[in-house]
């Protein structure tokens, strides 16, 4: 598998305090790939380590293959966008007048792109309105827009939605799925909102207390938090067998437990558990959210994280 980004035993000490504690993570080509961790968890410090803007205490990372200490890096960089905490839009200027800076800080030769660029993110007809007087949606859109700038085939988005209205969070998500499918653009997002990511992603990586505790596909996560229904019998051998014959999807956990990852018909069940000598003592329907996940990676109360 390719990699865009790569980084191994990553550490970015502060004084005492360690923001990253030996982050290691593979964020795959063409991928989006959710960065979940509650807030000071490390995802903004690991954001600014690999947009040059500061310099790892130790361990390493690579973008497309250059390692963060070889002198091309630079090169690597210039294929990114990136929003890190806030956009970085002027507000007295308008959209165009944006992206016409942003394009002169890259000494890009002509300003070519911008009417398609604005088009893309839904700002192509804002005119003479300046960015002060956008809503929090279009200020985002905005730093997207500005963040394309150079036509980067990564992009880094730090916290997109935060703050958003559920309109703009709507907003965000289709033209972070847009650039993903039609533009093939890699797109790296943190976040603490784990549900709202869980509409995007394709991996995610679960990080906490600067290091990542997991990584893992959007199969593994769907299949990790499936419905199902536990059910206790007096054998797991005599319900399988009964669950083969009705061709329905379960898992067996022990003698005496399994889960059944289907709507079941109690009644029908029951009968035909009858038959094979198989008693029921319990049936509940188990969900695991995603938020309960994610604290069964880290540990901790559920107060820390938040998934809306």
């Amino acid at each position: 598998m390719e990699y865009c980004l790569q980084t191994s035993a990553l550490q970015r000490q502060y004084g005492h305090f360690k923001a990253l504690n030996g982050l290691s993570m593979n964020v795959p080509k063409g991928a989006i790939y959710g960065f979940v961790g509650k807030n000071g968890a490390g995802k903004t410090t690991l954001i600014r380590l690999i947009c040059g803007l500061q310099a790892p205490s130790s361990g390493s990372y690579t973008l497309y293959g250059r390692k963060n200490t070889d002198k091309e890096i630079l090169k690597s960089r210039r294929r990114m966008g990136a929003i890190v905490e806030t956009p970085s839009i002027y507000l007295d200027m308008t959209a165009e007048e944006n992206m016409k800076q942003q394009y002169r800080i890259l000494g890009l030769p002509s300003y070519d792109g911008i009417d398609d660029t604005l088009t893309l993110v839904g700002l192509g007809k804002t005119g003479k309105k300046k960015a002060g007087h956008f809503s929090l949606g279009m200020r985002q859109r905005l730093g997207i827009a500005v963040a394309l700038a150079g036509a980067p085939d990564f992009l880094v988005l730090d916290e997109p939605v935060n703050g958003l209205d559920p309109q703009g969070i709507i907003e965000i998500r289709e033209l972070i799925l847009k650039l993903n499918r039609e533009r093939q653009i890699t797109v790296l997002i943190s976040s603490h909102l784990l549900d709202e990511l869980s509409k995007l992603a394709t991996h995610y990586g679960f990080i906490d207390s600067g290091r990542i505790v997991r990584e893992m596909s959007a199969e593994e996560l769907e299949a990790a938090c499936r419905k199902c229904v536990r059910m206790e019998v007096s054998d797991t051998k005599a319900l399988a067998l009964v669950l083969d014959r009705q061709k329905l999807d379960y898992e067996i956990l022990s003698d005496r437990d399994a889960n059944v990852y289907a709507k079941i018909n109690v009644s029908q069940l029951t009968l035909a558990l009858q038959e094979v000598n198989c008693e029921v003592f319990s049936l509940k329907e188990n969900d695991e959210s995603l938020e309960s996940f994610y604290v069964s990676l880290v540990g901790g109360p559920h107060t820390a994280f938040t998934a809306k």
